[in-house]
């Protein structure tokens, strides 16, 4: 079966901020999945993500468990994780649930 966005989405939970306990995609930080098909078979997954601030200290590890997480879905190939920092991360980018977690009504 072909993966999805909303299957990359989903796995992407997984990868949870240290500093807020949120994951990525309640937390409004990837912006976007591409998916390319390869001659093998496998899909490869190019992300966009950004972080909570341009120095925020668990950019280095959000990228590498986002990389880690990706990599090990079945089918998938290369995992590119690009950080960008336009526009801006808000928390307006935030779910309810993520709301909810961190006390922001």
């Amino acid at each position: 079966m072909p993966l999805t966005e909303d299957h990359v989405r989903e796995a992407l939970k997984q990868v949870v901020d240290p500093e807020l306990f949120v994951n990525v995609i309640d937390l409004g930080l990837v912006y976007k999945v591409e998916l390319k098909d390869r001659e093998d078979g496998k899909q490869d997954v190019t992300i966009e993500m950004t972080l909570t601030s341009p120095a925020c200290p668990a950019g280095p590890q959000l990228i590498q468990q986002a990389k880690n997480v990706l990599g090990a879905l079945e089918g998938v190939g290369e995992v590119e994780v690009k950080l960008v920092m336009s526009p801006p991360w808000t928390p307006d980018r935030m779910t309810d649930e993520a709301r909810d977690q961190l006390g922001i009504f």
